[in-house]
């Protein structure tokens, strides 16, 4: 008797384990079997969003801005699957309007890109989402797209803000003359009009 009690025992704990087991691999392979792998699935991996334009498709689009009515620059990365060379229009608030053209199949980093895409007014403020209307030459293709505004709090767009005056820097190329240091008293207006020459007698400075 005491040996059938153990057995049953034993029995008894073997059939709860193995219901146990039964549960565990039920709710593994369930969760395989409802869930799509994430590597299946296509999403935009950035903070930007993603669209396709006959040939052309549009990945982790963004616009970096300082404010609603300011200049906004475009970022992302345009790809041409087509055999020809094609051009995007981004049509923005107010009228703005840049352009990107794209060769037959490749593709155009707007990070990279030397030649900026920007919008002459954002229409949205950063944080929000802009409709821009988008068109693709080689088919004469339209749809409206939005796009989120992005400013440069987070580090790694701050220098994709557009500036509003690029001309600005280039000003500053006037104040790095010699005779700004020479002649402290003097007005930086009178030393931008004095002639190459007399900014080399000045004996202070000629004396190092």
């Amino acid at each position: 008797m005491r040996f059938t009690a153990m057995t049953r025992g034993r029995r008894g704990k073997l059939a709860m384990a193995t219901a146990a087991l039964g549960i565990g691999l039920l709710s593994v392979t369930g969760c395989g079997y409802t869930m799509p792998a994430q590597t299946s699935v296509q999403y935009s991996a950035s903070d930007g969003t993603r669209t396709d334009l006959g040939p052309l498709q549009l990945r982790n689009m963004l616009i970096i801005s300082d404010g609603e009515d300011k200049p906004g620059r475009v970022i992302g990365a345009v790809y041409n699957t087509s055999s020809k060379d094609v051009k995007l229009t981004i049509n923005g608030a107010g009228g703005s309007q840049t352009q990107v053209p794209v060769k037959k199949n490749s593709y155009v980093l707007l990070n990279d890109s030397t030649d900026a895409a920007v919008l002459s007014s954002t229409g949205g403020k950063p944080g929000s989402l802009v409709e821009v209307t988008i068109r693709e030459d080689g088919s004469n293709l339209e749809s409206n797209f939005k796009i989120p505004v992005l400013d440069g709090t987070i580090q790694d767009y701050k220098k994709y803000l557009p500036t509003a005056e690029p001309t600005s820097s280039g000003a500053a190329s006037g104040s790095a003359t010699p005779t700004s240091t020479a002649s402290p008293s003097s007005a930086t207006s009178a030393s931008s009009t004095a002639s190459p020459s007399s900014s080399a007698t000045p004996s202070p400075t000629s004396s190092r």
